[in-house]
């Protein structure tokens, strides 16, 4: 089926109780099996990019791939512009085919985080494309990004409605204890703050820095609004750990579809248990039933 939009996936998320995957995308094969994976649990998924990403490969390699999948599957399939500061390369992915697309201008003062972001707004209108925005600094690594712990900012819930208010965001990025990477030591998320926002925000949360989480905290984010959750260090680990791990095992097989085939596998594999985990399995049927109801 075509591509959908975040933003009526992402509420019937927040309304049913369960949170979309969405997976760092390295490569067509990461995209295959992602896509792949979500269909045999019935699952929407959503397939992000990072800017440097589309950087190495191009924009238009990249929706080549999305698009030759998920019209080859029967579940729902989101493109989406992960982390992206450049407005250029913004309404670049719109025009190109992303059915979705972040501006994180979460650095700068309220009201400039805020301009930019009406910016993004108006391509988001102008490309009918779903928007995430961030407000509050989520500490970590990301997409060469760094925000030491001492310069991190959890997001305030009264600023978080003023900015979810202004821009009718498809999902709200926000700072609330978790960090992009591996933690060290156990991460301290900050359930009430999460509450707060959704509370007053109305708007699915997108919880950030999912590698390394427990059961539990997704268990508890997820039921208190977190509709998308994302998942970039952990896959990163896998695609290169299963190469060298079947490689070892296999010193003398140096036929590449096997060891494509292993990795492929190993990131499927990795891809199932957090779509299962947040609780998508069956809920890409439900949502397109949603959508008929609507029309």
């Amino acid at each position: 089926m075509p591509m959908v939009n975040m933003k009526p996936l992402l509420r019937h998320a927040m309304d049913n109780g369960y949170a979309v995957a969405a997976f760092n995308l390295v490569d067509f094969g990461t995209t295959k099996a992602m896509v792949e994976a979500a269909e045999e649990l019935n699952a929407p998924v959503i397939c992000q990019t990072s800017a440097k990403t589309i950087k190495y490969w191009s924009h238009k390699e990249i929706v080549s791939w999305v698009r030759t999948v998920a019209e080859e599957a029967s579940v729902p399939v989101v493109l989406h512009l992960d982390h992206c500061k450049d407005i250029e390369m913004i309404e670049a992915c719109a025009k190109s085919g992303w059915t979705s697309i972040m501006i994180d201008a979460s650095e700068y003062p309220f009201e400039e985080n805020l301009e930019m972001s009406k910016r993004v707004r108006d391509i988001a209108e102008k490309y009918n494309v779903g928007m995430e925005a961030e407000l509050g600094q989520i500490m970590g690594v990301e997409d060469d990004m760094v925000v030491d712990e001492a310069d991190s900012v959890l997001t305030d819930p009264e600023d978080a409605k003023k900015f979810c208010d202004a821009l009718d965001l498809s999902a709200f990025a926000c700072a609330v204890g978790t960090a992009h990477g591996f933690y060290k030591g156990e991460p301290q998320v900050d359930f009430d703050r999460i509450e707060a926002i959704n509370k007053l925000t109305r708007t699915p949360m997108a919880l950030h820095g999912g590698t390394g989480l427990s059961d539990e905290t997704f268990a508890k984010a997820i039921a208190r609004g977190s509709a998308k959750v994302n998942i970039s260090t952990n896959l990163k680990h896998v695609f290169v750990e299963s190469f060298i791990d079947y490689h070892k095992k296999n010193p003398d097989d140096f036929e590449p579809l096997r060891v494509i085939d292993a990795q492929y596998q190993a990131c499927k594999n990795l891809f199932s248990g957090f779509i299962e985990k947040f609780g998508g399995k069956n809920q890409g049927a439900a949502f397109l039933s949603s959508l008929k109801e609507v029309a």
